[in-house]
């Protein structure tokens, strides 16, 4: 295969709500550019982009997919990408190493709760973006609404490249506003170019007029022409249209029907003529923040943006080629490990399949395989010892435990979940020391799903996952004075120890021991053991959780000249805690932590009241970044939040994220305390 250069490659990632027709478009684009000789159906679970066993059996994107392919000698790396939230990770990776971003769109539903958080993932990744209006031969499909409403929400830079072609009130086609062409489609997915139909004529002066204002918004030469009434010339257009779109100055919007391949050939036309290339943007970001030239014959450079752990072809490192030529048995050197990484084989992927090339120019996206110490997020260079900006992932805040089914796999139940949280940086997992169980996180319950039949499937482990225990502690809320005396003298090598002490709420974390023995009668080598005693049975309160904030005051006792020793002493500090604990008060604590949520204006009702019966308290509101969306601050106790990113997500229909840190404890109410205590006892 010959090397494709910088100039002829484009990268787009697909975005959009889910069902709204990403997998399929790509499919089209796939069998119009003659990269495949059938044309792949989601449903029927055969198409290039969804071959993972779980894509198949849920008829969903789980992945993020790549389909390159070539058309007008220019080739196009689609990235097809998840819309299901539970899989935002994929989005955002692949975002990373795109150029620009084509959304596509149900036009019967119209805009959804995907379409707006693809806009916002691309903003935020400061690529071009388009919209592809899909489904537009539904008869209940509204193209004028779909479009007015992407304008009155996204902003008046959209605007459309391509309208359905209406004949005896019948979409049949698609006009190219640009070439003022028609292109009429047969249910075979041929199509031919026609004149423009005459009751399509109104809607093309309207929506030609609404492009070519965008595109003289691009230069002041071209405004100009525009308020003076001269044509605009192809030429002119279709480099203004370019300009706009990688300034962000002009949204494109098409129209099609991507099942039956209707709109996608003019799509293609419009992305190499007008889609920006790697090198649009000129720079590229570091992770320092600095900003590094792009040079395609420059020293090679490239970025891992993901990785795939395959069971039979070992890990899969994709990456783009940022900067140079990367060619097959070339060595470079990890900038994040310092290691030397040989590329000794360099592919091309089309879903799963793989095509060995020599070499990839800068701007193109492959596969290495078997890298020994390279992950997501590495920088692979020549000489230069830098490092390019990393992909920033969502948080996982839903938390569960995951119990092996088998006893015999509590053994290798980490080491399988480390190698998926290679692949997945969604996915959080570790052992609590307090509750001594593996928790396992995730974005959502589809996540962990489809993780836990991953597990299954690529290392026979077999999980269940369960709501996990809360890491509850203690504290005593009065000062008392208590007495601890062991004595064991049956003859022979006794025993013998005695201590009287003032235990009280303490001001730290942890112990604080003080002694205030006056006349000797507790010898000073025996206070270490008296304090190691309390500090070991504060790994147990009156309640089964661990004592905090203890103030303990060694102030009277006696002991033997032979039969006293450290263990003696210990031993009763201990009893005298145990007594401490049955009349200073103990109360429960509970983590609690910080909220920030962030979700639109008209439901900020809904959160406060849904925080009040998790026990929260609001703390403040200010506006967020985004316009029409408020943060709510607020502090809430980490056993009402383990259900709280599903719940957010069907409160707000997907709009709404949070954060969420634990900053300290607080007293448990009695009503609460009870309910704990007796699940505690089963």
């Amino acid at each position: 295969m010959a090397k494709i250069e910088t100039k002829n490659i484009r990268n787009i990632a697909l975005l959009g709500h889910g069902g709204s027709g990403k997998t399929s478009l790509a499919e089209a684009m796939l069998f119009i550019t003659g990269e495949t000789d059938r044309l792949g159906n989601t449903t029927a679970g055969n198409t290039v982009c969804d071959y993972d066993a779980e894509e198949v059996a849920r008829k969903i994107s789980i992945s993020a997919s790549l389909a390159p392919m070539t058309w007008k000698n220019v080739k196009i790396n689609v990235i097809d990408t998840p819309g299901y939230l539970d899989f935002s990770g994929e989005v955002v990776q692949a975002l990373r190493v795109a150029d620009s971003a084509i959304i596509t769109i149900d036009g019967k539903a119209g805009i959804e709760v995907g379409t707006e958080l693809a806009w916002d993932y691309a903003e935020a990744a400061g690529l071009p973006r388009a919209f592809f209006i899909n489904k537009f031969d539904d008869n209940e499909a509204r193209f004028a609404r779909v479009l007015d409403a992407l304008h009155l929400t996204f902003g008046k830079q959209v605007c459309p490249l391509t309208i359905p072609m209406v004949k005896n009130g019948e979409v049949v086609g698609a006009i190219d506003l640009i070439d003022e062409t028609a292109h009429v489609f047969d249910n075979n997915g041929r199509h031919s170019v026609e004149l423009i139909p005459e009751e399509s004529k109104e809607a093309v002066a309207k929506y030609r007029d609404m492009l070519m204002e965008a595109v003289a918004s691009t230069n002041e030469d071209l405004m100009m022409k525009f308020f003076e009434g001269e044509e605009i010339s192809h030429m002119e257009a279709i480099n203004a249209v370019h300009e706009g779109i990688i300034h962000g100055d002009i949204v494109p919007v098409f129209c099609g029907a991507a099942s039956k391949l209707w709109g996608v050939w003019t799509m293609l036309d419009k992305i190499t003529e007008s889609f920006p290339r790697h090198t649009a943007k000129k720079n590229e970001i570091l992770a320092n923040g600095d900003e590094m030239e792009i040079n395609p014959d420059g020293e090679p450079a490239i970025f891992v943006f993901k990785t795939v752990a395959d069971p039979f072809v070992g890990k899969m490192s994709f990456f783009k080629v940022m900067n140079g030529t990367v060619k097959r048995d070339l060595t470079l050197k990890n900038t994040t490990t310092g290691d030397s990484e040989k590329l000794s084989h360099i592919y091309v992927m089309k879903g799963k399949k793989q095509t060995e090339v020599d070499e990839l120019a800068c701007g193109d996206i492959g596969m290495v395989a078997k890298l020994s110490n390279t992950n997501t997020n590495d920088t692979l260079t020549w000489n230069n010892d830098f490092a390019y900006s990393h992909v920033e992932y969502p948080t996982p805040y839903l938390v569960k435990v995951m119990i092996p089914v088998s006893k015999g796999d509590e053994g290798k139940i980490s080491q399988s979940i480390a190698k998926m949280a290679e692949e997945d940086y969604t996915i959080r997992f570790e052992n609590d020391a307090e509750t001594k169980q593996l928790l396992i996180y995730g974005l959502g319950d589809v996540h962990l799903s489809v993780l836990s039949a991953r597990l299954k499937g690529r290392f026979g482990l077999n999980v269940r996952f369960d709501t996990p225990k809360v890491a509850y502690r203690e504290k005593i809320t009065k000062s008392v004075d208590v007495e601890g005396k062991h004595k064991k003298q049956n003859g022979g090598s006794g025993q013998y120890g005695h201590v009287k002490m003032r235990f009280a709420p303490g001001e730290g974390e942890g112990l604080t021991f003080t002694v205030s023995v006056v006349g000797g009668t507790v010898p000073k080598n025996f206070n270490p053991a008296v304090e190691k005693g309390i500090q070991d049975s504060m790994a147990k309160g009156a309640y089964g959780y661990p004592l905090v904030c203890l103030a303990a005051d060694l102030y009277d006792g006696s002991y033997h000249a032979v039969d006293s020793d450290e263990l003696s002493f210990k031993t009763a500090a201990s009893l005298a805690y145990k007594k401490a604990l049955e009349l200073a008060g103990p109360v429960l604590l509970e983590p609690v932590g910080d909220m920030a949520i962030t979700v639109p204006e008209s439901l900020v009702g809904d959160v406060m009241g849904d925080l009040n019966k998790r026990r929260g308290s609001v703390m403040g509101m200010e506006p967020a970044a985004k316009k029409g969306y408020t943060v709510v601050q607020a502090v809430a106790p980490k056993a009402e939040l383990m259900d709280y990113p599903i719940v957010l997500r069907a409160m707000t229909q997907g709009r709404g994220s949070y954060s969420f840190s634990v900053t300290g404890y607080d007293v448990v109410p009695a009503n609460i305390t009870a309910k704990v205590i007796a699940d505690n006892k089963e």
